[in-house]
């Protein structure tokens, strides 16, 4: 009687064995599949259904390493559709019981499924660098074409379709180019560019007060002799009341401050690229980039930011799809602290309308990341930390090879793909 009784308890035992072991197989199961899934949705949009089959049966061959199990089977599909991309993987497996076969269970069946969904979200990424004169020392401006490659081939490679991810890049130094051919432009003004771009009509005197004020002629040069670049816009005495230096309002013919003000710069950037999603245009775009000028980081930010919404030298961009999410991000990178814009050469001055700036662009919703090159020694910009949207998001570099390798940070970060179950 003792035996009879002992034999359901060993049965029990024997159960709670086998489940366990099959525990831990599906749970390896389970992990090779969704790593599978992620692996495949790199190449999924190229392969045809019998290869997709077979590059997913060989992943998982490799990453299921969990040996006490029987033959495995998968079955995957790959969908495109309005709100993305999708991968279902779908493995099975057995595992041979120890204990309960004596009641008849010889294995235990295993199935999990891996459902990997990716391009619901949008991209809208605008890179704002840093192409001042100091970008010239220790390989930062190589390093900065090589980072800024590297990730235009990341954010391609996210898209499954055109559209999916639009980038623009902003250059900038003191001031910022808008493209010369622009000169006849509304949002233009001239105001302060005609004053000392000109010839009066005695020789020696060199601006439009100078010569107007000894009862000469001021002849303005034409505006197509421009070369491209524009100033922060505002008042020219001082930032405006309107703060248009701060934020990305429409400019208007009817009110001056909320022009763009043309500027005669001598260090003039590589012009803008708008919102866009032609890579190889892009990528001719950054391996001109040269160095050369003083830095104004808020002009760049505001400029990356208006690239996003439109108005001015920036077109409106495409209309969002109400089947997708949208992310809007901004990345600035600097190598330097502020020394001049449109009115101060005193760090202090401009970095109070950067935090301006750097709250509005936040409280609209954008993600901002930033990045200090710092190989000279200069202090940590507390306004680029503070700029940023979190801690996580701005990055103190030592040296211009970790520009390389933080690009690449911020590029997995965008594209990251996100598994659904």
């Amino acid at each position: 009687m003792l035996a009879l009784a002992a034999l359901p308890l060993f049965g029990f035992v024997g159960a709670a064995i086998d489940y366990s072991r099959a525990a831990s197989v599906r749970t390896s199961l389970q992990s090779a599949a969704d790593a599978t899934g992620l692996m495949l949705s790199k190449d999924a949009s190229s392969l045809n259904p019998a290869d997709l089959q077979t590059k997913a049966g060989n992943y998982l061959k490799t990453l299921f390493t969990n040996g006490d199990h029987n033959d495995v089977s998968v079955t995957t599909t790959y969908d495109t559709g309005a709100g993305g991309s999708q991968i279902l993987l779908k493995a099975s497996t057995s595992v041979n019981t120890r204990f309960m076969g004596m009641f008849g269970f010889s294995t235990i069946g295993l199935s999990v499924t891996s459902d990997v969904k990716w391009g619901n979200v949008r991209l809208r990424v605008a890179l704002v660098l840093d192409n001042t004169g100091s970008m010239s020392s220790s390989g930062k401006l190589a390093a900065l074409k090589t980072a800024t490659n590297n990730l235009l081939g990341q954010l391609q490679k996210a898209a499954t379709n055109d559209g999916d991810v639009y980038v623009s890049i902003v250059p900038f130094v003191k001031d910022v180019n808008v493209g010369s051919t622009n000169y006849q432009a509304t949002w233009i003004d001239w105001s302060d560019w005609d004053s000392v771009n000109g010839t009066c009509s005695k020789s020696s005197y060199t601006t439009q007060s100078s010569c107007t004020s000894n009862g000469k002629v001021w002849t303005p040069k034409s505006h197509s002799t421009w070369n491209g670049c524009v100033t922060d816009r505002g008042n020219s005495g001082a930032p405006s009341s309107g703060a248009y230096d701060t934020n990305v309002a429409t400019p208007n013919p009817g009110i001056l401050a909320s022009q763009f003000p043309a500027e005669q710069y001598g260090s003039c950037p590589a012009a803008i690229m708008p919102l866009n999603y032609n890579w190889s245009a892009m990528t001719t775009m950054v391996n001109n980039m040269v160095a050369a000028g003083n830095t104004n980081q808020a002009i760049g930010l505001v400029h990356g930011w208006q690239s996003l919404v439109g108005g001015g030298p920036y077109p409106a961009p495409p209309a969002m799809d109400p089947n997708f999410q949208y992310q809007q991000v901004i990345i600035l990178l600097t190598d330097g602290l502020n020394t001049e814009d449109r009115w101060y050469t005193k760090e202090s001055s401009i970095d109070a309308r950067q935090q301006m700036t750097c709250n509005n662009v936040k409280a609209a919703g954008f993600t901002v990341y930033t990045v200090q090159v710092n190989t000279g020694g200069d202090p940590t910009s507390t306004l680029l930390q503070n700029c940023a949207s979190d801690a996580g998001k701005f990055f103190l570099l030592k040296s211009s090879d970790q520009i390389v390798m933080t690009f690449n940070t911020i590029g997995t970060a965008l594209t990251k793909l996100r598994i659904a179950q």
